[in-house]
């Protein structure tokens, strides 16, 4: 499928569902005299390394040419100020309680307005790398910031004559391209931490008063996201892979969590290159909901800096980098500072090469989901064979919060809290992803697994646990008992995490934080116009039930 953005002019008014006031106003905008558009990477790259704040270092960008980048591109440092990260209370979402589209038109109007003498650049993507689901995006961003920009068009795809010809054969639905404005400059004075107005119906979005580059991805991904579930696909922030065999089915596994929570670990594990393995992606694609493939959203990784020291191989696949420090090497070279020395949450717009086993559309239908959480009553594995309850754990699934958000006030970043799906950017009623992922589990017969890679106790679960998990699930060696006597829960056997099921202190502890799901469902039905069905309940307090009876 494809979106659209020329039209008959019979079509052209109030009576298109494509149109609207927020959508007319942000478009409007991308045909001013202060825009000019960037048309392709290469152009992008030499108005981004001259930019006041960049940092052009002494690292070569590997095979820049592939990308569209000039053959003798290197690495590009830009940092912003205190905020390194996403702002969720910024948002506003046209249908969400209490956000007026009219006020929120007015506010963007004058935004546009105040910024007509600044210099905007503009510049085209496709989201989706395959005929399947293929989207263009648009997207208008104050001059200044031309890292972003160039950081966007490597993030996303640039439309090349073959991406140009992919999306030509793809049938076209009765969908508007993607719009996003961006004015990091302007600040709303009822919004000092920034405005980020969304009109997820006609795909558009504003994103005012915050320079992180993140919030232009995941804004990008949020209104893709949207337009893939009306049209019957499963909305999948996380990650997939696949083992292929000769002998027997390829086995493709989903792994859903939030940034920090290993999801990207797992994917891109190799495993020793003991088996066949392809990566679709490790944090956005979209399941076709009919025959169960899949097809990645980006070509590259937003990826965390803190794990790569100079010395690994991983900055070898770096492109754009946010938020880090630079220093000097013996040879005199400029050169990163990673591991999050400067400040939490280093960003880098990695290259698709990183992975040498990437693929852009997984065809082998997906057969597993892994929900990744951080909820120390949990052994590292547990498998969940109720299509019920297997979706309640999505919904409420448990975890903590990571450097790659920008909190505001007084919050708990250690406490746990419940992000269902593992995907904040939502903006459909949560009801829907929960029947699309229970229709995954029930009718397309996914297993289901819950993965603790924090602690399991005061015992921290490192990653050599969970990776020998998959593969035993893969090579089907896994020894399962009955998760505590609880009806649809088995529990991984291993040696170093053993569970004491009659230490009623330990029942108690897991019967409390299923509270705290049951609670989350309560305090969402009482303050959403949406609703969970009340089987999702049920099924909670019956598992507290026979824990504490």
């Amino acid at each position: 499928m494809s979106t659209q953005n020329a039209y008959p002019l019979a079509d052209i008014g109030r009576n298109n569902p494509i149109f609207s006031q927020i959508r007319s106003t942000v478009e409007t905008a991308f045909y001013a005299n202060n825009m000019t558009s960037i048309p392709d990477v290469a152009t992008a790259y030499k108005l981004a390394a001259k930019g006041p704040g960049t940092v052009k270092t002494d690292l070569p960008i590997y095979r820049p040419t592939d990308m569209g980048l000039p053959a003798d591109a290197t690495m590009l440092v830009e940092n912003t100020g205190k905020v390194v990260g996403r702002t969720a209370q910024a948002r506003r979402i046209l249908g969400d309680a209490g956000v007026d589209e009219a006020d929120m038109a007015g506010r963007l109007r004058e935004a546009i307005y105040r910024s007509q003498t600044e210099s905007f650049i503009k510049t085209d993507v496709v989201v989706g790398l395959d005929e399947d689901f293929i989207v263009r995006a648009h997207l208008a961003i104050q001059s200044n910031y031309a890292n972003n920009l160039l950081s966007y068009m490597l993030n996303f795809q640039p439309i090349t004559q073959h991406y140009q010809d992919m999306f030509d054969q793809s049938v076209a639905y009765p969908e508007g391209d993607i719009y996003i404005y961006a004015d990091p400059t302007y600040h709303d004075p009822d919004y000092p931490d920034g405005l980020a107005i969304f009109d997820p119906k006609h795909n558009v979005a504003a994103i005012l008063g915050m320079p992180y580059f993140g919030e232009l991805k995941k804004s990008t991904l949020t209104l893709a996201w949207s337009i893939a579930h009306r049209h019957g696909y499963v909305a999948c922030h996380g990650g997939l892979k696949a083992f292929h065999f000769k002998d027997k089915s390829d086995q493709v596994f989903a792994m859903f969590g939030l940034s920090g929570s290993g999801k990207s670990t797992l994917t891109h594990a190799k495993h020793g290159y003991k088996y066949d393995i392809t990566v679709l992606h490790d944090d956005a694609f979209v399941i076709n909901r009919q025959n169960g493939s899949s097809v990645a959203l980006e070509p590259s990784y937003f990826d965390k800096t803190n794990d790569y020291p100079m010395s690994s191989t991983e900055p070898k696949y770096f492109m754009t980098i946010q938020n880090v420090g630079v220093t000097l090497d013996d040879q005199g070279r400029k050169v990163l500072v990673t591991e999050d020395l400067r400040n939490g949450n280093g960003r880098t717009i990695k290259s698709r090469y990183a992975s040498t086993n990437r693929v852009d559309k997984e065809n082998a239908p997906i057969n597993a989901i892994f929900w990744i959480m951080k909820d120390d009553s949990l052994p590292p594995v547990i498998k969940v064979d109720d299509p019920v309850l297997a979706a309640t754990f999505g919904a409420t699934l448990a975890t903590k919060r990571s450097s790659a958000e920008n909190l505001i006030g007084d919050v708990d970043r250690n406490a746990l809290v419940i992000e269902p799906f593992a995907n904040p950017f939502r903006v459909y009623p949560l009801s829907e992803d929960y029947h699309d992922f229970k229709a995954l589990f029930e009718e397309r017969h996914l297993d289901c697994y819950l993965l603790n890679t924090g602690s399991f106790g005061t015992h921290k679960i490192p990653k050599e646990i969970t990776l020998g998990a998959l593969e035993a699930i893969v090579n089907n060696t896994t020894e399962w008992e009955s998760f505590a006597g609880l009806d649809h829960m088995q529990n991984l056997k291993l040696a170093d995490f053993p569970v004491d099921y009659n230490d009623q202190a330990y029942r108690d502890l897991v019967a409390t934080r299923l509270n705290i799901r049951s609670n989350f469902i309560d305090h969402y039905q009482h303050t959403h116009n949406d609703r969970l069905p009340d089987e999702t309940t049920k099924a909670l307090l019956k598992l507290q039930q026979e824990l504490t009876k």
